[in-house]
């Protein structure tokens, strides 16, 4: 038979309606704060892709342009030194 004490003992372990609630309130923020953390990462990632391609474009162009030097030195019979 149980008795008052042992009765005590499992009211004090078991979760009542307010921690229940308590605990849904606290996995909503977490949610929340999950949600703003992937829209933040999604923009950094967003913003490396672009200056990624950014940085493609300009050593391309960089390229061309030590490409052009060197045939217009050669043409003009400068030497360049490196």
């Amino acid at each position: 038979m149980l008795t008052d004490a042992d009765l005590a003992r499992i009211v004090a372990v078991v979760a009542t309606k307010e921690d229940v609630r308590r605990i849904e309130e606290e996995v909503a923020e977490l949610r929340d704060n999950l949600n703003r953390f992937v829209t933040a990462s999604e923009k950094f990632t967003g913003a490396f892709h672009d200056l990624k391609l950014e940085y493609a474009a300009v050593s391309t162009q960089l390229s061309r342009h030590e490409a052009w030097i060197k045939q217009l030195a050669e043409k003009a019979g400068v030497a360049l030194d490196y």
